[in-house]
């Protein structure tokens, strides 16, 4: 089994759980990465992303988690014991509770990768009555670009099963009204998941998102945002050069 895939979402997850970026601390935040057909890796549970090793790194197969998303009534027990049943290897640590959704966002189309932060920014508007209206509207061309036209919106579920059932739900929504895969999913009260075709991908959305929520929040001080019409995201989601500005950068 090649290591690569594993190396890009350590250094992924050291950029996420450093300093610099602020978008996660102590065990906040997971990140995965699709190994083949039947398998990922993800962060394992209580692990730091910013010293995440190779060792906090849990191999899963898919097919001992995806199954859950169909079973409502699972209890505590049973999800905790089907995360443990889920590794490939018995003694490794056990996969991050939110592994999951991480099973699911996977196998969505051309996804690779998966970035889960609570990123500051993000977070004072998720926490705050204009939570939707920063998932559905957009300020910036830039912004549509690297995160596209709009943002998967989840109203706030506990974090494990619930969530992971209500995240399916509306990206199956999502994707049902708006024609498009999702790039970023915004949970409210909680934090922000990339997907994408790789851990730069994700990165590059993630830090978009966090640009695009500051901005947010400075212009409602001075009585905005002032949105892009519909027919403006449209334009600059439908341009080619924007098509092959996202294609250099990993998109």
């Amino acid at each position: 089994m090649s290591n690569e895939p594993v190396q890009s979402l350590l250094e992924l997850s050291h950029q996420l759980g450093g300093e610099r970026l602020r978008m996660a601390i102590l065990g906040e935040g997971n990140t995965s990465v699709r190994i083949d057909e039947e398998t990922f890796a993800v962060k394992a549970s209580g692990s730091n992303l910013a010293t995440l090793t190779s060792a906090d790194v849990t191999h899963c197969a898919f097919s001992r988690l995806l199954p859950l998303l169909d079973k409502p009534s699972a209890t505590d027990v049973e999800v905790d014991q089907a995360l443990l049943d889920a590794r490939l290897d018995p003694a490794a640590k056990k996969p991050s509770i939110e592994a999951l959704f991480h099973a699911y966002l996977l196998t969505l189309p051309g996804v690779r990768c998966v970035g889960h932060v609570h990123a500051i920014a993000v977070n004072r508007i998720l926490c705050s009555p204009r939570a939707r209206e920063f998932a559905e509207r957009r300020a910036c061309p830039d912004e549509i670009v690297m995160c596209g036209v709009e943002s998967v919106f989840v109203p706030y579920a506990e974090p494990g099963l619930g969530l992971s059932q209500a995240i399916r739900r509306e990206v199956v929504a999502f994707v049902k009204r708006t024609g498009r895969d999702p790039k970023i999913i915004l949970l409210q009260n909680h934090g922000i998941i990339a997907v994408g075709s790789s851990p730069k991908s994700v990165l590059g959305s993630l830090l978009m998102a966090e640009k695009a929520a500051e901005i947010f929040v400075g212009a409602a001080s001075l009585g905005g945002p002032v949105f892009l019409t519909a027919e403006q995201c449209e334009r600059i989601a439908g341009r080619p050069d924007e098509h092959y500005r996202q294609k250099m950068l990993g998109m």
